[in-house]
């Protein structure tokens, strides 16, 4: 098999992008909204794409100079190979050509391998969202990482 790329997502990829929501989530998106992301001028929408297949992708909204990270997911079969890394790498690279100086995102508690990789790239958890995620009930942990623009 090729190597991973991470590319910008384009409409062609949604359909990819929404069975990887489907099996990643418990309440995905819909179709229509993650196709109008693409055309929302504060976000940004990237895949990780091996041998023409979408294995992952992860979106972020630009909020003056705060990227606040809406969502990350890698099919299951792909996880643990480095992709979820990639796509963060890229989105700090796109916070710092951007002037963006802080990260933030929220995970759920009870996601320990999602909450060593935010740690492993500088996120700090800061608070809680009680009760934010449904199906099932549980709190989101929210986390910042500043960013130093060079």
């Amino acid at each position: 098999m090729g190597e991973v790329i991470i590319r910008g997502m384009v409409y062609d990829d949604v359909d990819q992008v929404m069975n990887i929501e489907k099996v990643r989530f418990s309440l995905p998106w819909s179709k229509d909204a993650i196709a109008s992301e693409l055309f929302n001028e504060l976000a940004y929408y990237q895949c990780a794409e091996k041998s023409g297949k979408i294995v992952g992708y992860m979106g972020m909204w630009k909020i003056i100079n705060e990227c606040h990270i809406t969502n990350i997911a890698v099919l299951p079969e792909f996880r643990n190979k480095g992709i979820g890394a990639m796509l963060i790498e890229k989105t700090i690279e796109i916070c710092k050509s951007s002037e963006i100086s802080m990260m933030t995102l929220e995970v759920r508690v009870s996601n320990e391998p999602a909450i060593k990789l935010y740690k492993k790239f500088g996120f700090i958890p800061v608070g809680k969202r009680p009760n934010y995620y449904v199906k099932p009930v549980e709190d989101a942990l929210i986390m910042w990482k500043k960013i130093y623009l060079d």
